[in-house]
């Protein structure tokens, strides 16, 4: 018989970079989430840790999976604590930085039940997103809102800022 509990899942944000700059700006990978908890928030490219996988092929295979992008040079950066109470879920988030094995290569939408689109952004877009308590609203009056492990990577772990070194 087995028991319906809540239980803790290991998620992998993966943050891809546009280029190996270091600094306090890389620009790097968001899209939509749709079909799924978080619905309607951006996100980057991830997923769930499958038994026995290490967590750079996770990133690899989630990025893959979803943008059609091979990417190199994957490195861990943090993790953070997600409780997701109105949908009742809680994750450890594992937040991976990488970059793409070909830097003139765009992501696609591989899985258009899951995002609507990929778009690049730049931290410091990202850190005003948060600020702003997570919702931004566009140009057109459409509200923007992140997904919960983005805002928690900013408000648990402030001096985690993406690069690849």
């Amino acid at each position: 018989m087995t028991e319906d509990h809540p239980h803790v899942r290991v998620g992998v944000g993966v943050f891809v970079l546009d280029a190996p700059q270091r600094g306090s700006n890389p620009r790097f990978l968001i899209g939509r989430r749709i079909g799924s908890h978080g619905a309607g928030t951006y996100a980057l490219p991830g997923g769930h840790l499958e038994f026995g996988e290490t967590l750079e092929a996770c990133a690899a295979r989630e990025v893959l999976e979803e943008t059609g992008l091979e990417v190199t040079n994957i490195q861990f950066l943090t993790a953070t604590n997600d409780m997701m109470l109105s949908e009742n879920k809680h994750y450890i988030t594992m937040f991976m930085t990488c970059l793409r094995k070909d830097s003139s290569a765009e992501a696609q939408t591989l899985e258009s039940d899951k995002c609507e689109g990929w778009d690049w952004t730049c931290w410091q877009d990202l850190v005003r997103w948060v600020e702003q308590e997570g919702v931004l609203g566009d140009d057109d009056g459409a509200r923007r809102t992140l997904f919960t492990p983005l805002i928690s990577l900013i408000r648990q772990r402030p001096g985690a800022v993406p690069s690849a070194s």
